[in-house]
């Protein structure tokens, strides 16, 4: 009866040195490798979080943007990530939008509320000015419509600096502040398409 057996090859020797078996180049990914198609990733949310959006949430999204192939250059990846630090994140080329908190009601400081109070009020969001936060009562749909007028478009505009920053003599990225302009420049540009197409009119 014949078993099976791993068969076993020497390693080389060359120079005295024994010389590495395998190839040792890390796996091409969307972290080390420009890819030819946007990559769309899915991470676990963290207990206590959901991802209340879907990957057909952001290409459908993607198709409402008016400088979709300006944008989508070196654009690797979007990652739903893991909840329970940032609302978003952007790295070289990947842009990540965070797990919500399940129960949909959050605290927020109030300097952060101040900060984004206006689009809460234009998606009517019931809210509660406390002592020292403010109480906000999302629903799914809000909750969606934030993320992605919000959130995605200024992690997208801290992308859209990235590439453009090239063609700059200087080559410094704008920042912040050039990330927030961007999200609610096109924010006010799509807000009644994205309302009709995600038929939250």
């Amino acid at each position: 009866m014949r078993t099976h057996r791993n068969r076993k090859t020497a390693t080389k020797v060359k120079n005295g040195r024994v010389q590495k078996k395998n190839r040792q180049e890390p796996t091409p990914n969307y972290w080390n490798t420009r890819q030819e198609e946007l990559q769309l990733d899915i991470e676990k949310p963290g207990k206590g979080y959901k991802h209340f959006l879907k990957k057909r949430d952001i290409v459908k999204f993607l198709e409402l943007l008016p400088n979709w192939e300006e944008l989508n250059v070196e654009l690797d990846a979007v990652i739903l990530a893991r909840g329970g630090g940032e609302d978003g994140w952007y790295s070289d080329g990947v842009v990540a939008i965070c797990a919500w908190e399940k129960d949909k009601t959050v605290s927020l400081c109030k300097e952060y509320f101040n900060e984004h109070k206006k689009i809460f009020d234009r998606l009517n969001l019931e809210y509660e000015v406390k002592a020292n936060a403010v109480v906000c009562h999302f629903t799914e749909d809000q909750i969606r419509a934030y993320q992605l007028l919000h959130i995605f478009l200024h992690e997208l505009g801290h992308h859209h600096d990235r590439i453009s920053t090239k063609d700059r003599l200087d080559n410094a990225p704008r920042g912040e502040k050039y990330a927030e302009d961007y999200a609610l420049k096109y924010e006010k540009i799509i807000w009644t398409r994205f309302f009709e197409e995600f038929n939250m009119v």
